[in-house]
């Protein structure tokens, strides 16, 4: 037996390769958001807060997982997903893609209303987009050690799909290889929002490769009012908000809501509040509390004062399985000298349940901890 076939043998031991002859291929799902002008906006931005932004958006982008995809590799602008078996209804996927961009462009918007920030400026003027490439084909699964690899024909076909022939930088792109699992009728009416068109690129080794492409550049239209739940009413969007009065100063509760030392004497169920001291303050800087057994990681993204004199703070919510992609706004106005009307907004990409009931019953007793946190937060203010 030579060293290849010893290696191998090791391999099938430790349960890195099928015990069978060949390595077995299988049918899978293989989709690639990639982020648009990232290396431009890395060398040019001149921000020092640039990869901690791009960071954040390839976390985005995993969290906005509604297909029960796999994460197989970051690629320094771009996530490999993959699910292994049948391929998804084409509505499905669309869904997932409108969600994927849509997270995607909110959280940029996010950052880039503080009009007084180096990262806002490098923003408006080096543009982030995104492109989603999907294809089906088939696979092998290795297992290298702890690492999952998937090799094959179709992995290399995903990835020279990034690069094209379409104009433009945001749009979806259907392989021909995906193309064929679905009904043409069903097609139709996924992409009824935009156009679905014909294209082709020539790959050396791989030679002419059809595939649709649609642009995602109609869904800027949503971006301020997100797409809505099934099981949320008309006009409260994917939001849930609690309103109260304090009796301080704007001023005073904005520090009051800023210190995370303080978090867990009004935030409800909060018994204990981890972060870097040596950081407190800082815009980008994350923490974790202790909340009700668990633990909730948070990052403070944003705080600024608009035209009117309304105060804002932002904070993104990390690894929230039930509600991915969530951000937390804090706004405070000034009502007189010594009392202000404080909003708390709890706004998610999108419910991570399949069930209508589980759906309903969490929003409910998240709006119940929202509004008990804020009633807390007041009587604290009071005792000052």
């Amino acid at each position: 037996m030579g060293l290849l076939d010893d290696l191998r043998a090791d391999r099938r031991a430790a349960g890195e390769l099928p015990r069978s002859g060949a390595d077995k291929q299988q049918p899978a799902l293989l989709l690639i958001p990639d982020i648009s002008g990232f290396t431009r906006f890395i060398e040019e931005s001149g921000s020092v807060q640039a990869p901690f932004l791009v960071a954040d958006l390839l976390e985005i982008l995993i969290e906005a997982n509604t297909l029960n995809l796999q994460v197989n590799e970051i690629q320094g602008d771009a996530v490999l997903f993959y699910r292994l078996g049948p391929p998804p209804p084409v509505a499905e996927l669309v869904r997932q893609c409108r969600r994927i961009y849509l997270d995607f462009q909110n959280y940029l918007r996010i950052v880039a209303r503080d009009t007084g920030s180096e990262l806002a400026a490098a923003l408006h003027e080096l543009a982030l987009t995104l492109k989603i490439v999907v294809h089906y084909g088939r696979v092998s699964v290795a297992r290298i050690r702890e690492y999952t690899k998937l090799m094959g024909r179709d992995v290399i076909v995903v990835h020279r799909l990034l690069k094209n022939n379409i104009t433009g930088s945001e749009y979806i792109l259907l392989s021909e290889g995906y193309l064929a699992t679905q009904d043409l009728a069903a097609l139709r009416q996924a992409f009824s929002w935009t156009r679905l068109l014909p294209g082709a690129t020539y790959y050396e080794y791989l030679g002419e490769t059809p595939y649709h492409y649609a642009s995602l550049s109609p869904l800027r239209l949503l971006l301020n009012s997100p797409e809505i739940d099934d099981d949320v009413p008309l006009g409260r969007g994917c939001a849930l908000k609690v309103r109260r009065a304090l009796r301080v100063p704007a001023p005073y509760a904005v520090r009051l809501i800023t210190n995370f030392r303080l978090r867990p004497r009004w935030m409800e169920g909060a018994t204990a509040v981890h972060y870097d001291v040596t950081k407190a303050g800082r815009l980008g800087t994350s923490y974790k509390v202790d909340v009700f057994g668990g633990q909730i990681d948070f990052q403070a993204v944003q705080q600024f004062e608009d035209e009117d004199g309304r105060l804002e703070y932002v904070e993104k919510i990390s690894h929230f399985r039930l509600f991915p992609n969530s951000l937390l706004f804090y706004g405070i106005e000034a009502v007189t000298l010594d009392a202000c009307l404080v909003t708390i907004e709890l706004r998610y990409g999108h419910i991570a349940s399949p069930s209508r009931l589980v759906r309903f019953g969490q929003l409910r007793r998240l709006h119940r901890f929202l509004g008990r946190s804020l009633h807390n937060l007041a009587e604290l203010v009071e005792k000052r």
